[in-house]
C-alpha cells in the first residue's frame, strides 16, 4: 500500500466553543458511574477557574492531542483556563509542534498490517497515522533551533520558549499550543523532553557539536516547577493520563518542603485516566492515594476513569461556556524566570 493511499483524511480537532456541554454535564450529575464522575470533575474544574487565588496546571500525557483534542488544550490557554503545562515530549513536539510547522495526523485503523505501514514509512498511534518522513523533518527543525542557541544547559521550559519564538515567524497554523503559550506567558515543561522527536534532533545537534552544545536539565525543570508552587501557593491540577507529568507536578509540594518552604497541598485535582489502580503503579495511583504523600487536599478532587478524547472536550466546553475565565487575571508565570 502506498503512503498517499494511507494518509488521506486528516484528523479534525474538536472545537469546544462550537457546542455547549452545560446541559449535558448537569444531566450527567444526576446519573451514576463515570457520567457522574465526569460531571463532578467538570464542576470542580470550573470551580478552579472561578477561584481568584488558584493557579491551574495542566498535566498532559498520552495521545489525546493527536486524536483530536489539540485545539482543546490550545483554547484552554487562549481563554485563560491554564497557567502552566507539564507534558510528555510527544504531546508537545510530535503532536503540537509537528502540526504547527505544517503537518497533519490522519485517520487510520487498527486492523491494518503494521509491516505494510513500515514499508510505506507510516507510523501508527492506535487508529491514527503519521508520516515518518515528516516526523524526521520535525526532528531536524528542533535541531535547527538548538543550533542557533548558545551552548549550555537549559530547562525544557527554556527550550520550548525558543520553539515558541521560532513559531511566531514560521508557524503554518495559528492555534499552536506552543505559540499561544509563548505569547501568553504560560510556561510549558517536558521533564522527559528527549522521549520525543526533540530527542532525535538534540542527539544530532550534540553529535555535530561534541565540545559545545545544548543539553536539557530535568532537575532544573523540577526546580522551576517548585518555584511556581512556592509563588502561587494555591494550586489546581487537571491531569490527563499520568506518567512523568503527573508525578512531577504532584511532587512540587514535597520539593518545596525539602527547600524549607511551607506550601499547601494542591487544593484542586482532577485526573482523567483509563489506568488500572490494582498494579500499584504511579500512573494509576488515585488522588486519594496522593493525599497520603501530602500532595493533594481532599474535598475538591475527582478521579474519572474514562478515555480522554471523550471526557476532555465535555469538561473543557463546560468551563468555557460557564464563562468564569472572562474575569480571571492572567498569571504570566513565564515572567518568574
Amino acid at each position: 500500500m502506498l503512503k498517499k493511499d494511507l494518509l488521506t483524511e486528516p484528523i479534525e480537532h474538536i472545537d469546544i466553543t462550537s457546542f455547549n456541554s452545560i446541559g449535558l454535564v448537569e444531566s450527567m450529575s444526576k446519573m451514576s458511574f463515570s457520567a457522574r464522575e465526569l460531571a463532578a470533575a467538570s464542576m470542580i474544574f470550573d470551580r478552579m477557574v472561578s477561584d481568584p487565588g488558584a493557579t491551574i496546571v495542566l498535566a498532559l500525557a498520552g495521545s489525546t492531542s493527536a486524536g483530536g483534542c489539540m485545539n482543546v488544550y490550545s483554547d484552554m490557554i487562549r481563554y485563560n483556563m491554564i497557567d502552566a503545562v507539564v507534558s510528555t515530549g510527544a504531546s508537545i513536539v510530535d503532536m503540537d509542534f509537528f502540526e504547527a510547522i505544517g503537518f497533519k495526523h490522519y485517520k487510520g485503523g487498527t486492523h491494518i498490517d503494521d509491516s505494510e505501514l513500515r514499508g510505506a514509512y507510516v507510523d501508527r498511534i492506535y487508529d491514527t497515522f503519521i508520516d515518518e518522513n515528516q516526523l524526521q523533518e520535525c526532528d531536524s527543525t528542533v535541531k535547527t533551533i538548538a543550533d542557533q542557541l548558545s551552548p549550555g544547559t537549559y530547562s525544557s521550559r527554556e527550550f520550548i520558549n525558543e520553539m515558541g519564538k521560532y513559531l511566531v515567524s514560521n508557524s503554518k497554523k495559528k492555534n499552536s499550543l506552543i505559540q499561544l503559550a509563548y505569547e501568553n506567558k504560560v510556561p510549558i515543561f517536558c521533564p522527559a523532553f528527549s522521549d520525543s522527536s526533540a530527542g532525535f534532533g538534540l542527539v544530532q545537534h550534540q553529535s555535530e557539536r561534541p565540545s559545545g552544545h545544548v543539553s536539557i536539565d530535568s532537575v532544573k525543570d523540577f526546580r522551576e516547577l517548585t518555584q511556581i508552587k512556592i509563588k502561587a501557593s494555591e494550586t489546581g491540577l487537571l491531569i490527563i493520563g499520568g506518567g512523568v507529568p503527573k508525578n512531577f507536578i504532584q511532587d512540587v509540594v514535597i520539593c518545596a518542603e525539602v527547600l524549607g518552604k511551607e506550601v499547601p497541598m494542591h487544593k484542586y485535582a482532577i485526573q482523567i485516566t483509563v489506568a488500572d489502580v490494582r498494579d500499584g503503579a504511579c500512573s494509576s495511583s488515585t488522588l486519594k492515594e496522593a493525599r497520603s504523600w501530602g500532595k493533594v487536599e481532599s474535598g475538591n478532587d475527582q478521579m474519572v476513569f474514562c478515555e480522554g478524547t471523550i471526557a476532555v472536550p465535555i469538561l473543557a466546553s463546560y468551563a468555557y461556556h460557564r464563562g468564569n475565565w472572562k474575569n480571571r487575571p492572567r498569571r504570566n508565570l513565564s515572567d518568574l524566570f
